[in-house]
């Protein structure tokens, strides 16, 4: 029996800003695959590649800077030469977004209500009372109080968190395939924050949809992911299980992030940092990009880009010296999220 094809699917995918003044190779090589209903999480630092990679999977980088090849499709649809009007029909319906900031993602001028059911009738082909309905059906989905009330509210009269409910609700309005989430938490406090996470788990659970989940924040895809792959320099490092990536990372990049993340467990201790910078993309960047910065580098290094191979089930890393990392890697007294996901 054929197994299914991934919901999503990325090889050798490059994403390219170019201005007078240079080019920026923002994704370098990214190879991808995301199975129906499963979350991953994409981890790294800023300017590692994460939000141009996901933001390619809709297509939303500025065409007139964007330079895109490779092969990228999501749920049989080609995202790299797809038409403007088949793409119209695919965002919203087949995959949908949530920002990281809602009060420049909605509409400041349209009540919530209103800007929900246009995606509605847009995509459902619905009439504007049946829409308003399903709004405030999907407000009550996600938590919001007195959801008849707010339907007529403007973004500026909500708080963070109940904007960012009312986008999350904006964007599985139409039952999508694939959800994407580009660190929709960070502005919002913590208590906010473990809400909108189980929310969202929920969510994912209850229609079966896709995420890929963007965020520089371990704790995060310890909540919420069935797998992570770590970004660094535009390209894939390491990539697996959530519990298998944070009981025992193979890249040293991986290793430095996990190393860095503020616990309990470090109470009295010095924090753990990684030295220097991230590379220069506007530059060609030789042999390993992380190796300037690794306490593992050797001369080989810097001779060529290693290349992203599996290590064992389900996982892969891009480093020379991942046997050695593998072997020397001792695993961490455990901890647990409520949902019973193993941390550093």
């Amino acid at each position: 029996m054929t197994a299914p094809a991934p919901l999503v699917r990325a090889r050798d995918l490059h994403v390219s800003f170019v201005s007078r003044d240079a080019t920026v190779k923002a994704v370098n090589g990214v190879d991808l695959d995301l199975d129906a209903g499963e979350v991953l999480c994409i981890l790294g630092e800023s300017g590692s590649g994460k939000s141009v990679t996901l933001r390619a999977l809709m297509r939303l980088n500025p065409p007139n800077k964007a330079v895109v090849s490779g092969e990228l499709s999501v749920a049989g649809h080609d995202m790299v030469t797809i038409s403007d009007r088949q793409l119209s029909s695919v965002r919203g319906k087949v995959v949908s977004m949530i920002f990281q900031e809602p009060m420049t993602a909605l509409d400041p001028v349209y009540t919530i209500g209103r800007q929900i059911g246009e995606t509605l009738v847009r995509h459902e082909g619905i009439g504007r009372r049946e829409a308003e309905q399903r709004a405030l059906e999907l407000l009550e989905l996600v938590q919001i109080p007195s959801a008849k009330r707010r339907l007529q509210a403007y973004p500026h009269e909500l708080s963070g968190g109940l904007r960012q409910r009312a986008m999350i609700a904006m964007a599985i309005s139409c039952r999508p395939q694939l959800l994407l989430a580009d660190e929709p938490t960070t502005a919002l406090d913590a208590t906010v924050q473990i809400q909108i996470l189980l929310l969202l788990r929920q969510l994912q659970q209850e229609l079966g949809m896709g995420v890929i989940f963007v965020t520089h924040d371990l704790g995060v895809a310890g909540e919420i992911a069935d797998r992570i792959a770590v970004m660094y320099a535009g390209r894939m490092v390491e990539a697996g299980s959530t519990v298998d990536v944070m009981r025992g990372p193979l890249h040293p990049y991986a290793k430095g992030l996990l190393g860095a993340t503020v616990h309990s467990g470090l109470r009295g201790t010095r924090l753990t940092t990684i030295p220097g910078s991230p590379p220069d993309l506007r530059h060609p960047i030789e042999g390993c990009a992380f190796a300037p910065r690794c306490p593992h580098a050797l001369e080989t290094c810097s001779a060529g880009v290693p290349e992203f191979r599996p290590m064992q089930a389900g996982r892969a890393v891009r480093c020379f010296r991942s046997e050695e990392i593998a072997g020397a890697t001792t695993r961490p007294p455990s901890r647990t999220t409520p949902q019973g996901v193993l941390l550093p």
